[in-house]
């Protein structure tokens, strides 16, 4: 299965999730899609609930099947910490979820295409794969030409929220990946242990 580039809201109320964070996709309508919303909605079997909780997680971070998958079997192997913490960290470990943790992007998806077309850094080198996986104590910035972007400064003026695991300037447009974030400093809507549950039935 491939990365979902369809309408984001229309995900989100599937889910009853914020896939953006912003709770935006509800604003106009809380019912899932369709005609007749919520009215057709069928209760969840445990497989319907472990699968939507994997879908949250995987449409939030903008990965493919097989990259998420990737990612679980990565974090399985990890002995050192719970295996739900060990995913999470590594999907905020992604470059493009770093531009957009640290303001210089109003959306993972626009952080995405920042990476794609060349216009950032890490430690000084140019990284185009969205997917990098950024080491703590990393320096990432924009390439001198691309520091003046409209959509950068846009994102900056909007003022978000950026969290503690990551420094930023936005006077230099740069930021440090300072150390992983622990779990209370992620979201509470995803159940981890369900997506779990789900790749240990499924791989």
């Amino acid at each position: 299965m491939s990365r979902y580039t369809g309408p984001v809201w229309r995900q989100s109320r599937r889910l009853g999730y914020s896939v953006l964070g912003n709770g935006q996709e509800f604003a106009k309508r809380q019912t899932i899609p369709g005609q007749h919303g919520d009215a057709r909605q069928k209760k969840k079997t445990e497989y319907g609930l472990q699968m939507a909780e994997k879908q949250k997680l995987r449409f939030t971070y903008g990965v493919s099947e097989k990259q998420f998958q990737r990612f679980f079997k990565t974090a399985k192997a990890d002995k050192t910490k719970a295996t739900g913490l060990a995913l999470m960290q590594m999907l905020e470990s992604r470059l493009d979820n770093l531009v957009y943790r640290l303001g210089f992007a109003m959306t993972r998806r626009q952080a995405r295409q920042l990476v794609c077309h060349g216009h950032v850094t890490v430690n000084g080198k140019k990284v185009d794969i969205p997917s990098y996986l950024v080491p703590v104590g990393a320096t990432i910035s924009f390439k001198d030409a691309s520091k003046s972007l409209k959509v950068v400064h846009e994102a900056i003026d909007a003022k978000p929220s950026i969290p503690a695991y990551v420094t930023s300037d936005a006077n230099k447009v740069e930021g440090v990946f300072t150390r992983l974030p622990e779990r209370n400093e992620l979201t509470s809507e995803i159940d981890e242990a369900q997506v779990i549950e789900f790749y240990n039935r499924k791989l």
